[in-house]
């Protein structure tokens, strides 16, 4: 069982007075990890599968008598794939205030439904946290970091999903199916969604683009749509999980680029689905793009988690220098440059250095990557 980082840090809000609403993108462990939290409590836990057509029935406009017979005496209730309930939120607040104490658990697949259903019911009774597929970190003490480090390429290719990373199957057939199947389930199943088609070629769009500046113009030309539709596109695959975007950082409005913004994927293997690219490294020309997509991910990924007072982003001024992300906590800065190449070392232009003074400047290569994600 390859042990997450969110369970150590969930564990200290448990029996607190605060359910627990674990989010993340489909196949990323989400139950797995409800379970092994439950578990670990060694309280009496019971667990609904929101799936299943029966706890459909029962957890829709239910009373507090009725959930009171049915959760017995349960000290941990989860509650899986709660956005499939209607109005799930009323639910969960009449169990947060009618039956005490109990700790719920519960799992979403996306910040979309679940989030807009409960916002209001569990103001101030809830803790919201974002699964991500598996961490380097995560890795090495699941394996060994000579292990980890062996597998790098296999990570830059295939990411970092948990059956992709354990499983003995055909990897690229499966991420094809995870690409397809569920990558799309939880979007195109939004009202919002008015035109689905704009949804695949957008995607191809923004893979190959992968870690650039984006043009919103470009992109709707690409997918054929406006700009409007683009942003809001945007938006719902970054709620989904998909992608997550870096905004320019400037202190300088004269020399740096502002309102600008560069996209990336959660995961390397959905990545290299969307454009059905499994080469290997020495075959490809966009092992640059696949470096840079995977620390930065693996980098913020970690942040979450252990560091949330973090803020990132990219550095670019009109006369092209650039940094690829700075990491601000407290005024403080960090920076980093990404090279495949481990003999070529950036050095640090002189007005970011003016400008920010970081506390670090490092070029992260496969030579010393591995302390960059610690």
């Amino acid at each position: 069982m390859i042990q997450r980082t969110l369970q150590q840090v969930i564990s200290p809000y448990l029996f607190k007075g605060k359910a627990i609403i674990i989010t993340g993108a489909r196949q990323t462990g989400k139950t797995t990890l409800a379970v092994e939290i439950a578990k670990a409590t060694g309280k009496r836990w019971l667990m609904w599968n929101c799936d299943e057509p029966d706890v459909k029935q029962y957890l829709n406009r239910p009373s507090s008598t009725e959930l009171a017979g049915r959760i017995g005496n349960a000290e941990l209730l989860v509650i899986d794939e709660a956005q499939r309930i209607e109005n799930i939120g009323i639910t969960l607040k009449l169990i947060c205030d009618q039956i005490k104490p109990l700790q719920l658990l519960v799992t979403g697949s996306s910040a979309l439904g679940l989030r807009d259903t409960i916002q209001e019911p569990l103001t101030g009774r809830k803790l919201e946290f974002n699964l991500h597929p598996l961490t380097f970190s995560e890795m090495i003490h699941y394996y060994t970091e000579v292990d980890e480090i062996r597998m790098l390429e296999q990570r830059l290719i295939y990411g970092m999903y948990p059956e992709i990373v354990t499983t003995g199957l055909d990897r690229s057939k499966l991420l094809m199916e995870l690409a397809g199947d569920y990558l799309y389930k939880d979007i195109l199943a939004l009202e919002s969604v008015r035109k689905p088609g704009i949804i695949p070629k957008l995607l191809r769009a923004l893979a190959l683009q992968v870690t650039n500046e984006v043009s919103l113009t470009e992109l709707g030309e690409i997918a054929g749509c406006d700009r409007n539709t683009v942003i809001r596109y945007l938006d719902l695959l970054e709620k989904t999980f998909v992608i997550f975007s870096l905004s320019s950082i400037n202190k300088n409005p004269r020399n740096e680029i502002k309102k600008s913004r560069k996209v990336y994927f959660w995961d390397n293997g959905i990545r290299n689905a969307l454009i059905n690219q499994f080469n290997p490294l020495n075959l490809r020309d966009d092992t640059g793009k696949l470096w840079e997509n995977f620390l930065v991910g693996e980098r913020i990924k970690r942040d979450r988690y252990l560091d949330p007072m973090a803020s990132h982003y990219f550095w670019r001024t009109h006369q092209q220098q650039e940094i690829g992300l700075v990491i601000e906590k407290n005024r403080s800065y960090e920076a980093f440059e990404f090279k495949w190449n481990r003999s070529k070392t950036a050095k640090p232009p002189n007005q970011f250095m003016q400008n920010y003074t970081p506390a670090v400047f490092l070029t992260v290569n496969p030579a010393n990557y591995q302390d960059f994600l610690r």
